[in-house]
């Protein structure tokens, strides 16, 4: 549709989410926050999609939340109320999300790279958490940020508000890689993701926010159950089999 804000395409087991909204630089409007939700819904609950790419058109990924639309509302009318369910979909999502940037994100933009499994950036991308600057508190992304972030970095930029490159970005835990070939980076991780298990991946994802143990051993019982219920799976034989037979499994989208 001509005026949606925010566009959904399946091609090979990859849905590819894009923010359309360049006017006022992708920033979370009330009509972008309800169409990206409805995408990750979508993406997630679709068996042939194996991978989820987020990405934007324009020169700015996402500029945070829409504060035209913010001005002279009351705390409960903001849109900042909405913005824990995209967060969510994105970090809990069972197929693996991947943030494609070709341009800056600030604020809550950088929230939903935080939230997602991957991100890939440009090196002239810039990034910053600027909303001190405008007397905020960034306590909504804070959630999905400062697990990626080196503890130092993270006071340092939420606290000044600075701005900082992508190289930066890359060196404190942002993101995974900053490079002029996007599209082949991208498409890089892109295949190595679907390579996997979809249950297997999903599980994975589990596993990766669950709270670790206080020590190895308090963790192995649960943990000895996981793997074995995995290894004796119909996923998990399939695997087995193709390993043997030197082929690729089932679930990998063909070429």
């Amino acid at each position: 549709m001509a005026d949606e804000l925010v566009h959904y395409d399946v091609v090979g087991g990859t849905a590819t989410i894009t923010l359309d909204s360049p006017h006022n630089r992708n920033a979370l409007s009330a009509q972008l926050r309800r169409e990206l939700s409805d995408s990750l819904a979508k993406a997630a609950s679709d068996d042939a999609v194996r991978v989820i790419v987020l990405t934007h058109t324009g020169p700015v990924f996402c500029a945070g939340m829409d504060l035209k639309e913010a001005r002279g509302a009351g705390a409960g009318d903001q849109g900042v109320n909405e913005f824990p369910k995209i967060l969510e979909q994105l970090w809990t999502s069972p197929k693996p999300v991947v943030a494609r940037l070709a341009g800056p994100a600030r604020a809550g933009g950088i929230g939903m790279v935080a939230a997602c499994d991957i991100a890939v950036a440009v090196p002239e991308a810039t990034f910053a958490f600027s909303e001190v600057r405008i007397g905020v508190v960034p306590a909504v992304i804070s959630l999905t940020v400062l697990p990626r972030l080196n503890p130092r970095a993270a006071h340092e930029l939420f606290l000044t508000g600075d701005t900082f490159d992508a190289r930066r970005a890359v060196e404190i835990g942002l993101l995974n890689s900053a490079t002029s070939d996007l599209d082949t980076e991208v498409a890089r991780f892109v295949k190595a993701l679907a390579a996997g298990g979809p249950k297997a991946l999903a599980e994975t994802k589990a596993l990766l926010s669950r709270p670790r143990p206080a020590t190895p051993s308090d963790g192995f019982d649960e943990m000895l159950g996981l793997s074995a219920k995995f290894f004796a799976s119909e996923e998990g034989q399939e695997g087995i089999l193709a390993f043997a037979q030197k082929r690729k499994p089932n679930w990998v989208p063909q070429d």
